[in-house]
């Protein structure tokens, strides 16, 4: 009998109070598994201390999957659930494979008739929807608009046009650029809204139209994770 991939969440937030509203969903599954899937060894090994993982770390087997992974060597990631152990997939913050590498190994693991199981997590995307006021029964995520200036500003004008809310994120280090681009392109009705550090002590969610950001004082959203919705 084959076991079972579980998708591990991660808590959005580094502080310990709002993190810690996960932990008790978590910390069973967790402590029953020694193989994980991760991005990055340092942060999971952190993320996984804050869960309530109470495992060696040296008796544990971390797997790596990230843009420098091999896509050969990643049905060798599999290879202990189709001999009947579980293992759990992890995301760097939020949920796996929603913005977030891992996708593949899902995919994978339906191929070969592996259960998979969701945790119960939090998504910093779905809960700024929510919090956003906009359509939320008609939305598109759309994840990194193009880095080039000029091609993002035209990705914007096609997007803004479409039907429902349009969600997309950034490079926490080009948020800014990006907050700007928008106030230049977008119409003057249509809104906008700029949730950053969502669960975390910083958080700030806001949602107005174009015209009256443009009449605002802008939040420095520099080097924090920020998710931006557009609708109507």
């Amino acid at each position: 009998m084959k076991g079972i991939l579980y998708l591990v969440p991660v808590p959005i937030a580094d502080e310990e109070e709002n993190a810690s509203l996960v932990y008790p969903l978590l910390e069973k599954t967790i402590n029953s598994l020694d193989e994980f899937i991760v991005e990055d060894l340092k942060t999971a090994r952190r993320s996984l201390r804050k869960i309530g993982f109470k495992g060696e770390f040296d008796k544990t087997i971390f797997h790596l999957l990230n843009e420098h992974t091999d896509t050969k060597s990643i049905e060798s990631f599999l290879a202990s659930v189709e001999k009947g152990k579980n293992i759990g997939l992890m995301s760097e913050a939020g949920m796996p494979c929603i913005a977030d590498p891992g996708s593949d190994i899902v995919r994978l693991a339906h191929k070969k008739n592996i259960k998979i199981v969701p945790l119960y997590g939090q998504s910093s995307i779905f809960l700024a929807l929510a919090a956003s006021g906009l359509n939320g029964q008609n939305f598109c995520f759309h994840g990194y608009l193009p880095k080039e200036q000029v091609n993002r500003k035209k990705k914007l004008k096609e997007i803004e046009k479409e039907e429902g809310t349009q969600i997309f994120i950034e490079t926490p280090y080009r948020n800014n650029h990006l907050l700007e681009d928008i106030l230049i392109t977008c119409s003057s009705e249509t809104l906008l809204c700029v949730a950053m550090n969502v669960t975390g002590k910083s958080e700030m969610i806001l949602t107005r139209s174009i015209a009256e950001w443009k009449k605002s004082e802008l939040p420095n959203l520099d080097k924090q994770p920020t998710v931006f919705l557009l609708g109507k």
